[in-house]
């Protein structure tokens, strides 16, 4: 049973698979493992398949051999057109505010950098410039890095149905296609794993972090160590981009990003702080282990509490009370809190903010618009309501609107900085 040619997977190799890619064997099956090995032991020469074992686990240079075997980059351009539409009028809005650094992007698993290029070509194709965007590419397939150093794909990574893209940034050669040195050049590609608590250490945060796909195949404990090594690396406004299967196995403070939520995760809301209030530390959300209830869904556990009568309920309490329902992914009590709070209270921007944000996240952009504008009816100087507008005219195609509420958050933004 020991021979390259009939043998089950060792227990080494499991273990090593396990604590080096966090692989969930059983995701991608055992025969897949095995034929892996088998791939490494006529390559090595080893025909006792435990002195393989032994090898692999003692030498780095065979382990990662062995990696490049068990992982399968499958990637292509614009795989799911709808998230690079999304993530564009995201960074659009972001990148075109004066004086505003340059965004930052991650792509983690980077493949041969398909997912990056891919965005590269959307942002350039909005008018905005190298200047204004960065994008770092991280893999742990040094085979996949190279690949992607030279720039040259095969007809295997040009599956949309639409390749207008194609003509635009790519030259065919040889039987290939040779991207654009522009695009290139506007991707730094690194070697990395997602389990080293040092990636991408010194680079500071990112605006946008796309880990597509690559959650499903791990481990309980390594889905976890991913998850915390994301929400560093991400800002604290940032956009998450996962698998449409993979926002549900989250089990920390995030929830959807908006109308697009089946893929796009930010971090549970954080109320604005109320003017002369001095904020008390925020506990820890509760684990999410499931995915938000639907808004018009009341829940059954964990109700929020009854709005006190008027003048006996603060603004910074409800404020926290919806804050934590919408942490545990409650939307809809969030909501439900905040329409009975609202009818006690003064009329508050902070309020009417936090409920458009909460009717974006379950997919209302109609409730979400209107609760917006109240914002600016009560504060025309909040520049966050006026970049949520932008976002929202970009998505149905008014860019005329977006432009104007995003130029409008500008000088909002400008005049607050010179009075300080």
């Amino acid at each position: 049973m020991n021979q390259a040619t009939d043998m089950p997977t060792d227990p080494m190799i499991r273990a090593l698979l396990e604590r080096w890619i966090g692989l969930d064997v059983g995701t991608v099956g055992t025969p897949a493992i095995d034929r892996a090995v088998r791939e490494r032991m006529k390559a090595t020469g080893i025909t006792d398949a435990t002195a393989y074992a032994a090898r692999a686990c003692e030498t780095p240079s065979e382990r990662d051999l062995l990696v490049e075997e068990v992982i399968v980059p499958e990637s292509w351009f614009f795989r799911d057109p709808q998230v690079f539409a999304f993530v564009t009028d995201f960074v659009v809005t972001r990148a075109t505010l004066p004086g505003r650094p340059p965004v930052r992007i991650l792509s983690a698993p980077a493949a041969a950098g398909e997912e990056a290029s891919s965005v590269v070509m959307s942002l350039f194709d909005t008018g905005l410039t190298a200047s204004q965007f960065e994008i770092d590419a991280v893999d742990i397939s040094r085979r996949s890095l190279a690949r992607a150093e030279t720039g040259r794909y095969s007809v295997n990574a040009f599956r949309n149905a639409n390749l207008d893209f194609r003509d635009r940034w790519f030259q065919p050669e040889g039987g290939q296609w040779v991207i654009d040195p522009r695009i290139r050049r506007q991707v730094r590609f690194a070697w990395g794993n997602l389990l080293d608590g040092t990636l991408v250490a010194g680079r500071g945060v990112y605006d946008v972090i796309f880990c597509r796909n690559l959650l499903i195949y791990l481990t309980p404990s390594a889905r976890q160590q991913v998850e915390q090594q994301l929400d560093r690396l991400l800002a604290p406004d940032g956009l998450l981009v996962l698998g449409a299967a993979e926002p549900p196995i989250m089990r920390g403070d995030w929830i959807p990003a908006g109308t697009a939520s089946l893929f796009a995760l930010r971090r549970g809301i954080h109320a604005r702080p109320v003017p002369g209030k001095v904020s008390t530390p925020r506990a820890a959300s509760p684990a999410r282990t499931t995915p938000p209830k639907h808004p018009h869904t009341p829940s059954t556990i964990d109700t929020p509490k009854e709005a006190l009568p008027n003048g006996q309920e603060s603004l910074e309490s409800v404020l926290a009370e919806a804050d934590r329902l919408a942490n545990c992914g409650q939307l809809a009590d969030a909501l439900a809190w905040c329409e009975r709070s609202r009818t006690l209270l003064p009329p508050s921007p902070q309020l009417f903010f936090l409920m458009g944000m909460l009717h974006q996240s379950a997919g209302d952009t109609d409730r979400a618009e209107s609760c917006f504008h109240k914002t600016l009816y009560l504060d025309a100087t909040h520049e966050e309501a006026l970049l949520a507008l932008a976002l929202l005219a970009r998505q149905r195609g008014d860019l005329a609107m977006a432009d104007h509420y995003r130029h409008s958050a500008a000088r909002v933004m400008s005049r607050k900085e010179e009075s300080r």
